[in-house]
């Protein structure tokens, strides 16, 4: 069912498409267009920026944590290129499928970056629904993959932000 679906996505495939699609995947790659955000607000004169480079840089850790270094090894999930006949757009992810790194490094941010801002979250959560999208339409990963990066990455950012708040308490009741 889930390849059906995949293999439906190829309909859409378009010179034009696939360019934009390959350029939003890799912003994704490693998190870098996340790690890049957190840099640029840690380095911007202002407490509530740096508080919020910290806590994205936070979300990003514990979803590569848990998503990453447990969920991934554990389930072990072959990606749907190796048990489809497709010609891949861009060079053979390594390792699993399950969950979607790109989309759970994006949610995690996105939540961060909405949790702090409102206006800048949802230009980040429509970047991080580009970025999930495009690693299904270029068949590297299941549709449960990527719904599993969306909850294991929204989770993450949830949790990011609870640590920085209870941090931020604690050291003023201090």
């Amino acid at each position: 069912m889930e390849i059906k679906f995949l293999e439906a996505l190829q309909i859409l495939y378009s010179p034009i498409l696939n360019y934009l699609m390959i350029f939003i995947t890799y912003l994704g790659n490693g998190g870098f267009i996340w790690i890049v955000a957190a840099i640029y607000l840690l380095f911007q004169n202002n407490n509530k920026l740096k508080r919020e480079a910290f806590t994205l840089a936070l979300a990003l850790i514990i979803f590569s944590i848990f998503g990453l270094l447990i969920l991934k090894p554990i389930i072990a999930r072959p990606r749907p290129f190796t048990v489809s006949d497709v010609n891949l757009l861009i060079k053979e992810p390594l390792g699993f499928s399950f969950p979607s790194g790109h989309t759970g490094s994006s949610f995690a941010a996105a939540y961060v970056i909405y949790f702090y801002n409102k206006k800048k979250g949802v230009l980040a959560l429509i970047l991080a629904a580009l970025i999930a999208f495009s690693r299904m339409y270029l068949f590297v990963h299941y549709p449960t993959d990527i719904i599993a990066g969306i909850i294991l990455g929204l989770i993450s950012g949830k949790l990011a932000t609870n640590c920085t708040n209870n941090l931020l308490k604690r050291a003023y009741n201090n």
